[in-house]
């Protein structure tokens, strides 16, 4: 008998005074009150049996057991903005969404070791309003606010991934609660920088999408907030000359670089056109057809160093006018990244974007870019493509837009057969990723089933066994489709 089919059996009304016994009566959703729990930041949408919200790890685990026992679904959630539909539940009524966000009481900073222990439902902005006293923050930067835990189900990366790496990266210990053997807590690695005691069993609940096991806490390395920013939106001589730039700065400014981010002209001109307060970095000229938003840190003091990053930055630039760019808007870090930031919601404004989170070596982003845009314009020509990405690490956000205007109605077969064009270009044309940064989760999980390599679903079929053979946890499995 199948987890949903057994869940059909359990009486409601004796699970429901269960659950309030583990986390009281207001640490339990139902109804209407399940809404916010039910839809996710762009994709999935479904139906929960219950939301349960426990507020410490010995909630979590005595609720693990109890669905272990009654073999109960669970999906794990934390603040619900993933963008694979991984944070919420299918139509079929019968799963539990564990919400994570009351665990939060943890967020012990340890200075000195540079690291924190935080508990899985803080999320990005709390750990760094905490961690800004201290001089510290934890530098994943992205356009939403997600929880510990969801960026470690994820493995989030951000726009300043080629200075400070990922999650993945940057993650030192985790405690996790086990579905096999039931509710058991385990603890993986420790606040240290170097440990060769073995296999790191850590890095197995990283970017799983919170199957098999519930992340409940961790240990982060942090870092200095930087002492100078210097930034720059310039604009490159061609397509071509991005590649000399990137390979230029690494040469020259290196030890400084911590965003090199592609904003096509689309992209800044949807923002601009939709977005309050915005304007053309270039007016009175109109928005170029690629910009590229470069940004240098240091922790350096200038009374020891003799160090000014602008003066670096407005140097090597000038250096490079008319080899490898054409324009550049100085100055004003914020109002730059605030136009950055600002990019999805302009596009969304435009109408329905299909949205690609890929990557490809970088030295073939632009490439890619141009293939992509080609396709588009020459089978979708009612379509409009909204790109940006982090160019230094080959991630790229290709999105398309079904725009309101279009003169095609919305077709979900068209867009199937785009998706599928444009995946088999990454994956088999360039070597690259169907999703970069986002995980993997309901929405693509076809994808994944097409091109990861069999014996890899097998690998991952024997690692989801042994952590949850009931298959009770998380909403996608990575292992071989049952």
């Amino acid at each position: 008998m199948s987890a949903i089919e057994a869940s059909h059996t359990v009486d409601n009304t004796a699970l429901l005074a269960e659950l309030h016994a583990i986390v009281g009566a207001s640490g339990v959703l139902q109804g209407a009150d399940m809404a916010a729990y039910e839809e996710g930041a762009r994709y999935g949408q479904g139906h929960a049996r219950l939301v349960v919200r426990p507020a410490n790890v010995e909630q979590v685990q005595a609720v693990v057991r109890l669905c272990a026992a009654q073999r109960i679904p669970l999906l794990p959630q934390g603040a619900n903005t993933g963008m694979v539909g991984a944070s919420t539940p299918d139509m079929s009524g019968t799963q539990i969404v564990l919400n994570l966000s009351r665990l939060r009481a943890t967020c012990e900073v340890d200075a000195a070791n540079r690291s924190v222990v935080v508990d899985a439902g803080v999320t990005l902005q709390e750990l760094n309003d905490k961690l800004e006293p201290h001089g510290l923050w934890f530098p994943i930067d992205l356009g939403a606010n997600p929880s510990i835990g969801g960026m470690i189900a994820t493995n989030t990366g951000g726009t300043r991934l080629i200075r400070y790496g990922d999650v993945r990266s940057n993650l030192m210990a985790v405690q996790a609660v086990l579905m096999h053997p039931p509710g058991e807590v385990v603890e993986l690695g420790r606040a240290l920088r170097k440990n060769n005691t073995g296999v790191d069993w850590k890095q197995l609940l990283v970017g799983g999408s919170g199957a098999g096991a519930i992340v409940t806490q961790a240990t982060i390395q942090v870092h200095a907030r930087p002492t100078q920013r210097a930034t720059a939106l310039v604009v490159p001589a061609s397509d071509e000359a991005v590649m000399e730039l990137l390979q230029a700065m690494e040469r020259d400014l290196g030890d400084w670089l911590a965003a090199f981010e592609g904003i096509s002209g689309n992209a800044m001109q949807a923002a601009i056109d939709h977005v309050p307060n915005l304007r053309n970095p270039f007016a009175p000229e109109g928005a170029p057809d690629f910009a590229i938003l470069i940004e240098l840190e240091a922790n350096a003091a200038t009374k020891y160093s003799n160090l000014d990053l602008q003066e670096a930055l407005n140097g090597f630039l000038e250096d490079q006018f008319e080899s490898t760019i054409v324009n550049a808007a100085l100055g004003n870090a914020q109002e730059l990244w605030h136009l950055r930031h600002s990019i999805s919601e302009g596009a969304r404004a435009l109408g329905k974007p299909i949205a690609f989170d890929v990557s490809v070596p970088r030295s073939r982003i632009m490439e890619f870019c141009r293939q992509g845009r080609a396709l588009v314009a020459r089978d979708y020509p009612f379509l409009t493509v909204v790109d940006f990405g982090h160019i230094a690490d080959g991630g790229v956000h290709f999105n398309v837009i079904w725009r309101k205007d279009a003169a095609e109605p919305y077709d979900a077969a068209v867009v199937q057969r785009l998706r599928d064009a444009i995946y088999t270009m990454v994956v088999q044309d360039f070597g690259g990723s169907y999703s970069a940064e986002h995980g993997v989760g309901p929405h693509n999980i076809a994808y994944y089933r097409q091109f990861t390599p069999a014996l890899l679903q097998q690998w991952a079929d024997g690692w989801r066994e042994r952590l949850d053979p009931q298959r009770l946890c998380g909403t996608v499995d990575l292992g071989v489709a049952k």
